[in-house]
């Protein structure tokens, strides 16, 4: 019963991807409404994050980040599943990709690069950018529970422009052996997510105590890959801008906390200019700092 479940669940997807833009964000009209105001999914959630990440701001504030978060979300999902069926000329003309001289320059030197990114805006059409660039565009992902269908069914749209989809606890060894290859690759690494209690890497991020996954640090300074931020940037409904900026260009010769601290005050700042469109409904403050791990805190 649960696989002819998962795979309706596939065929409704495929089907979503078929429909016209048009048809896309009018559905997304009517799942905002259901979500906000008849499901209510995740309202308490978000209004927490919101409230302790910006203390500074009014409830009236709040309330239409709050909104606009919603409204970001369902468009955020059902362009998720459209990606499945976009044509190039569609991608070029909603998908702006700037700053890809950078790709050049680590592909000419034989480098695979890190690409630290967010779950901001639209991350899910990331994998076009790799008709664009010769490096192999590596992305990380964590597998979706119980339907093996619906992961199949990401992992290839993700893919359907070469892109190669990478599950995160394969993360570590890929890039060591893109680090040794004659094809250099980006690795695309998510690195926003909340990871377990445990985590080697704390520091002050929007207010609060927030644990980082140290993995891109560690696979930075064993590699010596530069590491770069990949921004997408909201310029319309269903259009995004993507530029890219380079963190720290070696690695080894830095604190494995600079790589992170590197990362979290661009997120901080990205977030602070458009909070709308960060993934509030992400239970990122669950944890609570242990008491033998110690709190980052960068010298000014």
């Amino acid at each position: 019963m649960n696989t002819i479940i998962n795979r309706f669940v596939v065929f409704l997807c495929k089907l979503t991807a078929r429909l016209p833009f048009w048809a896309i964000y009018g559905l997304a009209d009517i799942f905002y409404v259901l979500l906000f105001y008849v499901a209510r999914y995740r309202r308490k959630i978000v209004h927490k994050n919101l409230i302790l990440s910006f203390p500074e701001k009014s409830p009236e504030e709040i309330r239409k980040i709050t909104k606009k978060f919603y409204h970001h979300l369902c468009d955020l999902g059902l362009e998720t599943l459209k990606f499945n069926r976009m044509t190039e000329k569609q991608i070029a003309d909603r998908f702006k990709v700037h700053d890809l001289e950078i790709y050049e320059e680590y592909y000419n030197q034989g480098k695979s690069i890190i690409l630290l990114g967010m779950h901001h805006n639209n991350w899910e059409w990331s994998g076009s950018i790799q008709r664009l660039i010769k490096a192999q565009f590596l992305v990380v992902y964590n597998p979706v529970r119980n339907n093996k269908e619906l992961e199949k069914f990401i992992c290839q749209t993700r893919e359907r422009f070469g892109a190669i989809s990478i599950p995160v606890n394969r993360a570590n060894r890929t890039a060591m052996e893109f680090n040794h290859v004659a094809r250099p690759g980006a690795l695309v690494l998510a690195a926003d997510q909340t990871p377990n209690a445990k985590s080697q890497f704390w520091t002050i991020f929007l207010n609060q105590e927030t644990a980082f996954f140290s993995g891109p640090m560690k696979i930075a300074v064993k590699t010596n890959q530069p590491v770069i931020l990949h921004h997408t940037r909201k310029t319309g409904r269903g259009r995004y801008e993507v530029f890219h900026y380079k963190l720290i260009e070696n690695p080894a010769q830095v604190e494995p906390e600079e790589i992170m601290m590197a990362y979290v005050c661009k997120l901080e700042e990205i977030i602070r200019a458009e909070p709308e469109y960060w993934l509030w409904s992400h239970r990122r403050w669950k944890h609570k700092r242990p008491a033998n791990i110690e709190l980052y805190e960068p010298v000014k």
